[in-house]
């Protein structure tokens, strides 16, 4: 029996290492991406891919390679984004601002609709967004330039989900909480191995579209 194909962007550390693992442990064939090509993680069902999001030549260049592997797609995660890397800031720096939407946004989209073609029918693509991306939930004005970026990647989840309804693709956004990884720093509740279980826990069971959730609830866009 053919195994099913989870790819993750951004396997090299953090929430995308530890859902390489998760899916591999389950039984998953993994395709995973890193900005070098590279990661210290070694198993006979990982494919591992040299990817910048930051690049639209990198980009283009993925597409075309892909195709070469003749492997169609179960569940897609975009994982892979970054932070302004300003302490506690509200400052608006719009360099960053460009910098950090060029990668958790314009790449994230170009990218996922350049791999659209390989996914199957009824197959799953998930964002992986953050609280700090909903309106609702916003309640400080820290990081402006990572909280933009996930508001804006919330409504690629909603617009996707109606453009691929009639292949029953599911788009969803999951929040997987405060997790100790570079980005989120020490201290954070979740360890990426329990992020990771949790949004396993999630992606299998998903049956609707277009939602965001955090565990197994809808999260307030």
């Amino acid at each position: 029996m053919q195994k099913k194909v989870c790819f993750i962007t951004g396997v090299s550390r953090g929430i995308g290492r530890a859902l390489a693992e998760k899916f591999l442990s389950e039984g998953y064939s993994v395709i995973g991406t890193s900005t070098s090509g590279k990661v210290d993680l070694n198993h006979k069902s990982l494919i591992v891919l040299k990817l910048d999001l930051s690049s639209t030549k990198s980009i283009e260049n993925f597409a075309k390679n892909f195709g070469k592997l003749n492997k169609k797609i179960d569940i897609l995660v975009n994982n892979a984004g970054i932070w302004s890397g300003l302490e506690d800031s509200s400052e608006m720096r719009i360099d960053l601002l460009r910098k950090v939407l060029e990668v958790n946004l314009i790449g994230t989209i170009d990218f996922t609709e350049r791999l659209i073609p390989f996914i199957k029918d009824s197959g799953k693509i998930i964002n992986v967004s953050s609280s700090a991306g909903s309106l609702s939930h916003m309640y400080y004005a820290d990081h402006p330039d990572y909280s933009i970026s996930k508001a804006a990647l919330n409504m690629y989840t909603r617009t996707l989900s109606f453009r691929l309804k009639q292949r029953k693709i599911t788009v969803n956004s999951i929040h997987p909480g405060w997790v100790e990884t570079d980005m989120g720093g020490k201290g954070a509740d979740l360890k990426p191995s329990q992020a990771a279980q949790e949004v396993y826990d999630r992606i299998i069971t998903l049956t609707e579209t277009g939602q965001f959730w955090f565990k197994q609830d809808k999260f307030p866009w």
